[in-house]
Formats: structure tokens, sequence, C-alpha cells
């Protein structure tokens, strides 16, 4: 190879990396903008899910970390979200979800089945449990260790950076 050759692919190396770090600086300063202000007793509420079961976050997270995945039926991303948070579950990951704004639970038990949802689905039908938690996109994942939150992102993110993030939070 010549040295141009050489020098062309140093310099589209090196912005390549340039253009890598910035989209990461874009995305951890929007997840920092859009993030929820969870209140200080956000695991210590008990919730029920539309099948009955009660779900304790402070409980759920103590072995291993908890993925809570505030979604709703009416969300265009979640649709690409969605079945990765579900393919989490299915794998046994320890995950919990709030379906926000989405309808009864009846309604909502239709909308679960028909997607084949494995992991436990809790009802924000009037919005006030994301309002507590100032969630306001969809979809937001928060990852709950021992009772406080280690890290929280909005918008599509795809299995692996699920796997990533729950990896992370049990370092």
């Amino acid at each position: 190879m010549d040295n141009r050759k050489i020098n062309r692919l140093r310099r589209w190396a090196r912005e390549g990396i340039i253009l890598v770090l910035l989209t990461l600086a874009v995305v951890w300063g929007v997840d920092q903008y859009r993030k929820p202000m969870l209140p200080a007793s956000f695991s210590a509420t008990p919730m029920q899910s539309i099948d009955g079961n009660i779900h304790d976050i402070a409980a759920l997270s103590q072995e291993r970390p908890l993925l809570i995945y505030v979604w709703a039926t009416w969300c265009s991303i979640c649709r690409y979200t969605t079945p990765s948070v579900n393919q989490l579950a299915e794998e046994g990951g320890n995950v919990v979800s709030i379906a926000m704004r989405s309808g009864d639970n009846a309604k909502l038990a239709r909308w679960v089945e028909k997607k084949q949802l494995k992991m436990p689905v809790i009802n924000d039908a009037n919005g006030a449990l994301s309002q507590a938690w100032q969630v306001s996109v969809t979809p937001t994942l928060v990852v709950v260790s021992k009772g406080n939150v280690v890290s929280t992102t909005t918008g599509w993110t795809s299995y692996w950076g699920l796997k990533f993030r729950m990896w992370w939070a049990w370092l």
C-alpha cells in the first residue's frame, strides 16, 4: 500500500472514532435530559400486575438487577423495543413492565395475549404512576439494583443493549 492509501485509512478511522464518540455523547445527553426523576420511595410500593400478582421492586432487585420497562400500546417505538424486552423475560431475565395509559385491564390483557408477552404487566391506566415517577417518554427503561436506580434510558434499545445494561448493573 502506498502512503496516500494508508493516510486515507487513518483519516477515515479517526473520523469514524470521532463520529462514534459524538453519537454516544448525544445519546447520553438526551437520556440525561429525558431521564425520569423517580421519588425516593419508588421501590417501596408493591404493584399489582394484570394477572393479579404483586410485584415488589425492592425485593425483586435484591438478588439481581431488575429491568422496569415503561411502555404503551399506542407507542410506535415500543413495537420495536417490546420484543427485545419480552425475549429477555422469556430467557429468565428479571423484568417488570408498566403499560402507561393503555386502557383498562381487560383491554390490556387482550393486547398482551395477542402479542404473547411473557413479562409481568402492571397497568398504569390513568398515568398516575408514570406521572409520579416523571416518566414522560415511552419507552423508558430503568435498571434497578438493590432498590436503587442504576441506569435509565429512553427510546429504542436493542436486545444486546438491554443485556449489556443488565450485566453492567450486576457488576
